[in-house]
């Protein structure tokens, strides 16, 4: 057994279930996180060249198909090469790194919802207010805290997990660095390093989801008023999507955080933390702009 002072890699045992098909979960996961990176980025060119675009909405999904392009990129990118090669180690370092960015995007993300949320808010239930309330200024504010908190925040679970004594064992069950692999490694008391962890990711989700929840019920409040059915579905079409990826995002993270270790069972709860499956749904929020714009690109290079 190795001590800490003389190991510098982790080795990410990764799916061991289903390890004699690496090369088909290479195909599959690549294909994925391509296309997930297109349509993302297809997203963002679209919305940045049209100028009809340019709504308080559509400057949140900008962000969120960005947010996305990172956060896949944090994990998968590994997971391809750990696939291809079979080279499971992962630096110490780099190991943290990962931990570190990981939960930044993933608390940025549960910040932006929250702000998309109030968004939805204001332009169902305060629509004559709305342009001076989501106006440039705010908009740019308030994605801005989504991302300082997020870079902030990380650091507080990523710092304490980081002197954690691990006493030479150095097999992380993931295909990533995440916080509960690597506290499982531990030989030493983390009472208190787990306590903070949670209290962090704690606020995080449900200070977010608060928020969330409050913003619908006062949206729901406000559609049943609308007398005719045509206004309260053409209102509702404007939020469905984003209340589709908030359950999605809350629904995965209880599923991986929350349940009890006793439901878990083989490689299942790493299946959720296979970003390109689960936020890649997310791109139906814009169907209706990109199409739009890709029509009107269209119409120019035919003209």
């Amino acid at each position: 057994m190795e001590n800490q002072s003389n190991f510098n890699d982790f080795i990410l045992e990764g799916f061991v279930s289903v390890e004699n098909y690496n090369l088909a979960m290479f195909t599959v996961f690549f294909v994925i996180y391509l296309l997930t990176l297109f349509g993302n980025i297809l997203i963002i060119l679209v919305v940045c060249y049209h100028i009809n675009l340019h709504t308080p909405m559509y400057f949140f999904i900008t962000n969120l198909s960005f947010l996305e392009i990172c956060y896949v990129s944090t994990t998968t990118p590994n997971l391809l090469a750990m696939l291809i090669t079979k080279n499971k180690r992962i630096s110490f370092r780099w190991c943290f790194a990962q931990l570190y960015m990981f939960h930044t995007f993933g608390i940025t993300e549960c910040y932006l919802l929250a702000i998309m949320a109030i968004d939805r808010y204001v332009a169902i239930c305060k629509p004559l207010r709305y342009n001076a309330i989501m106006n440039t200024k705010s908009c740019i504010c308030l994605t801005s805290m989504c991302w300082i908190l997020g870079f902030l925040m990380a650091i507080i679970p990523t710092s304490l997990t980081s002197q954690v004594s691990f006493c030479g064992r150095y097999f992380v069950n993931h295909y990533f660095c995440d916080l509960a692999p690597l506290l499982s490694l531990s030989c030493g008391d983390i009472t208190l390093t787990v306590t903070i962890n949670r209290c962090v990711g704690g606020f995080a989700t449900m200070f977010n989801l608060a928020i969330v929840i409050a913003m619908y019920i006062n949206i729901i409040i406000s559609i049943v008023k609308i007398k005719t059915s045509t206004g309260r579905m053409k209102a509702f079409s404007t939020c469905s999507s984003h209340l589709t990826v908030v359950t999605l995002f809350y629904g995965a993270a209880c599923i991986v955080y929350a349940s009890p270790k006793e439901v878990h069972s083989g490689d299942f709860d790493k299946i959720f933390f296979l970003n390109p499956i689960i936020y890649s749904l997310k791109n139906q929020e814009v169907l209706s702009g990109l199409k739009r714009g890709i029509q009107r690109i269209r119409i120019k290079i035919n003209g």
